[in-house]
Parts: structure tokens; C-alpha cells; sequence
């Protein structure tokens, strides 16, 4: 099979397609054959050594759609040619074929193509994590969502207001603005060009909010807490624009701060969890509260894929299919 290798880390020049051996599923394990695989920013981050990976060389990629090919000893819930779909569980998914645990497994209806599942399941997900496990959010009435046209940004957005969540959002450029407001921000903000505690203060007319969902870090992460009404929550799920070194916890003293930093992957950890919250994830997909903007490139364009995503040029998810 074919399969996006990375033998060392760096920029996206490091990842090479080659032909390695088909796998062969162990206990538990499906063989499934990609259909279409998601691109996340994570895969940007272990690409580049942001977050390390077990080994090298190694394949990245968390989340693909397609047709299980073979089943290991004691899968006994799925069977050769059930279409499936998964997005925790470890890496592996830039090949044409994995072997992937059948604790990670879901199914998607038919109603959803495959590229729209690969290009909103993890996404989803962790939406899902961020507005009904990590905070009920519609306890907080008023949300700043960072990278609000975004791979999770455009879904966390459209997910808040159909909640009835005044969803304030930040993106990187003037190009993104419209886009997000489409999306369920009522107000956009260019953090690029302004100072988005300043305009934050102006719209809530200096009350605050009392969620903030900051997935840039480093440039932004600070200043979100300044966002917060007394006891709001900051919830820090990604590092867009690199690490937070240091973080004065005097800053959440002022005001009784709260500051978590969840995983989707933790928060879906459980199998009942996990199955419930994607049928939930593609209910809201079915019924038209969430409407994902994609953009699909082919396998081979993979390079192409993430630097659209490291430059900050890309609204919504981005696809790879085969």
C-alpha cells in the first residue's frame, strides 16, 4: 500500500509517499481501506515536533472513513465490509490502510458521505467535548471562540448558536470575517489588526464573557483570561501559533479564573461515550446545524493540504481522499 511517511521532523518537505506492506490486524483489530482521510492541526504539530511522536519514521494522521478489509481475533461487532469511521486512537491514518482497535470504531449513517464524515468527525467530537462535557456552554450565554473559521472553530461556532449562545469569534485575516459570520459569530474580530480585549470589552460593554475557547496559545492565550467575567473559564485546546512557556497563575486570581486544558481524546476515552457523542455529532450533521466547509485535496496532495493549514489559509476542514 501506499502510505504519507515522516522520517524526521520538520516542515512539510519531510513527508515522503512510499509503498510499505499491507498490515495485518491483530486481536481486537480491523483492517480498513481509507476512503478519506481528515487533516487536523495536530498533524501539523507532531509533523513539526511540536508534540512528539513514539518513533520515527512514522505515519501520522488521527481520523479517516472506509471499508473494513479483514478483521483480527474477537471483533465481533463489526464484519468485512462495514463502513466505519474513527478519529481517537493513535496515528496511523495517512496510507491507504490501517489497523485500528474496534474500541475506536463508529458508524456513520448513509445519509453522510465519507468526505464529509472524515472532514467533521473529529472536529465534532470535539466540539461536542467542548460545549456539553468540558462546561455546559449555554450556562456561559456569551463565548470568545478563537480561529473562529477554523477546522473546529467553524463547527464549535455553528454548534453555540444553535444552542442560543451569543458566539463572539477572533480569526487571522479580513478574508476570514464574512466567513465567520456565516458560521454563528455574531461579532468577528481581525486579532491581527486589533486588540481583541479592547473590542471584546466594547461589545459586552465591559462585562465579559463567560467562556473562552482559545485553540491559537501562545499569541492569544494571556489575553483570553483578560476576556472572562468573575469565575468565567478559559478552556486552552490547541497551540496554533506555538507553546504557552509560561503562564502567571496570578492572572486568574483577580477575578476567581478558571483555565483547563482538555483533550477530545480523553473526554471520549470510554466506548459508550464515544459511540453516543458521534451519533450526536451526526445528528446535528443530518439535521443542517452543522454544515462543514471542506476542502478536498487528492492522497498525493498532501503537502499542498498542510501548508494551507500552517499558513492559516484554510476555512473549515480539509479532506484527503483517495
Amino acid at each position: 500500500m501506499q502510505a504519507i511517511i515522516l522520517a524526521k521532523t520538520g516542515d512539510a518537505g519531510n513527508l515522503k509517499i512510499k509503498k510499505v506492506d499491507d498490515p495485518k490486524p491483530a486481536k481486537n483489530e480491523v483492517l480498513i481501506r481509507h476512503s478519506a482521510i481528515g487533516v487536523n492541526f495536530f498533524d501539523i504539530a507532531y509533523r513539526k515536533g511540536q508534540y512528539k511522536v513514539d518513533s520515527l519514521p512514522t505515519i501520522l494522521g488521527s481520523e479517516g472513513c472506509g471499508i473494513i478489509e479483514a478483521v483480527g481475533p474477537g471483533v465481533t461487532d463489526f464484519k468485512v465490509g462495514d463502513r466505519v469511521a474513527y478519529a481517537t486512537g493513535p496515528i496511523g491514518s495517512y496510507a491507504e490502510k490501517r489497523v485500528i482497535h474496534q474500541h475506536h470504531l463508529v458508524v456513520p449513517p448513509s445519509t453522510l458521505s465519507d468526505i464529509q464524515v472524515a472532514g467533521s468527525l473529529m472536529k465534532g467530537l470535539t466540539a461536542h467535548a467542548l460545549l456539553h462535557r468540558v462546561y455546559i456552554a449555554t450556562r456561559a450565554k456569551k463565548i470568545l471562540v478563537h480561529a473562529a473559521a477554523g477546522g473546529v472553530g467553524h463547527i464549535l461556532c455553528q454548534w453555540a448558536k444553535a444552542l442560543g449562545i451569543e458566539v463572539i469569534g477572533t480569526v487571522s485575516s479580513d478574508e476570514k470575517i464574512i466567513p465567520a459570520r456565516g458560521f454563528g459569530c455574531a461579532h468577528v474580530i481581525n486579532y491581527k489588526e486589533k486588540n481583541f480585549v479592547e473590542e471584546v470589552a466594547k461589545i459586552t460593554n465591559h462585562g465579559g464573557v463567560g467562556l473562552v475557547y482559545d485553540s491559537v496559545g501562545h499569541d492569544t492565550l494571556e489575553k483570553s483570561l483578560e476576556c472572562l467575567w468573575p469565575m468565567g473559564m478559559c478552556v486552552s485546546f490547541g497551540e496554533s501559533s506555538g507553546k504557552t512557556e509560561k503562564l502567571n497563575l496570578d492572572h486568574l486570581v483577580a477575578n476567581s479564573l478558571y483555565l483547563t486544558r482538555p483533550t477530545m481524546a480523553m473526554y471520549k476515552a470510554n466506548r459508550i461515550e464515544l459511540a453516543l457523542s458521534a451519533n450526536e455529532v451526526f445528528a446535528a450533521l443530518n439535521q443542517g446545524i452543522i454544515k462543514p466547509q471542506i476542502t478536498v485535496f487528492n492522497f498525493k496532495d498532501f503537502k499542498k493540504a498542510h501548508e494551507t493549514i500552517e499558513n492559516r489559509k484554510n476555512i473549515g476542514s480539509i479532506v484527503l481522499k483517495f
